[in-house]
């Protein structure tokens, strides 16, 4: 683990072509332990954490969904990493929007995994609810639905000691920190930006997961020219605990088909 000068900690691993993985929010950069392990043969893998996450600095004041993008980039930057792919889960995804449109440049392929767009007043609405019920109760009043909306129960019931690692992960959270991130997931829509991104991009959520659900990734695919769409039967939110194999396969598949005519041409 490494620590860059604006206090984001980060891993690298691996060897090969670039690639950066972004986390979801109220987790760190080890949710993506088991798959960057299976990928690191083929990618030099940079892994950091969130600011207010893992062990980078913790938030202290308003942020935007732009103090995430430019952590990454700062991370980049400090690695000596020019361009790279890129892969963000939930919030790493909405994350992962901001920088393709922002940065478009620094990025090659982008996957946007169980990530969100264009979503209802309703699904806004149960945003705000859990923040209050944070403040109201702490970490432990969201856990339990937590867990219900993550996981499979054939999952659960076989991953006990795994869930409840995840779950002791989110209530040891620095609550101000979650907070202030959870509200810009909440509060960030990019839906109107999307059409703007121009690479190669994979959206890919799982079929039962409720809170970035096929409806979001389906206007995500029409949204994005260059796009593809991959469901994946019966499988809720926590895809990268609960499918790591599947995940690695998927991404090492889109990442290492090989290029287009007009990726070739673009460069």
């Amino acid at each position: 683990m490494q620590t860059s000068d604006n206090q984001i900690t980060y891993y690298r691993e691996g060897s090969g072509t670039p690639l950066v993985l972004i986390h979801g929010v109220g987790a760190s950069a080890e949710s993506w332990s088991r798959v960057a392990e299976r990928l690191s043969p083929r990618f030099d893998i940079l892994r950091p954490d969130l600011r207010g996450h893992g062990g980078s600095a913790r938030i202290d004041a308003p942020i935007t969904i732009d103090t995430f993008a430019e952590d990454v980039l700062r991370v980049m930057d400090e690695a000596g990493v020019e361009k790279a792919h890129l892969a963000g889960f939930s919030l790493g995804g909405l994350i992962t929007q901001r920088l393709a449109v922002g940065w478009p440049d620094r990025f090659d392929r982008i996957a946007i995994l169980s990530a969100v767009a264009g979503r209802t007043e309703e699904e806004r609405a149960k945003v705000v609810a859990r923040l209050q019920m944070i403040r109201d109760g702490g970490m432990t009043a969201i856990t339990g639905a937590a867990r219900d909306r993550w996981f499979t129960a054939a999952f659960a019931k076989e991953n006990e000691a795994l869930i409840r690692q995840r779950i002791a992960e989110l209530e040891a959270v620095h609550v101000p920190s979650y907070l202030e991130a959870y509200r810009v997931f909440g509060q960030t829509e990019l839906v109107q930006t999307l059409d703007r991104i121009r690479h190669r991009t994979l959206v890919l959520t799982g079929e039962c997961d409720v809170g970035s659900n096929p409806r979001m990734s389906e206007t995500m695919h029409r949204l994005i020219p260059e796009s593809e769409l991959q469901i994946l039967p019966g499988l809720k939110h926590s895809i990268l605990l609960e499918a790591p194999d599947l995940i690695a396969d998927r991404l090492l598949s889109f990442f290492t088909r090989p290029e287009t005519a007009e990726e070739m041409q673009n460069g």
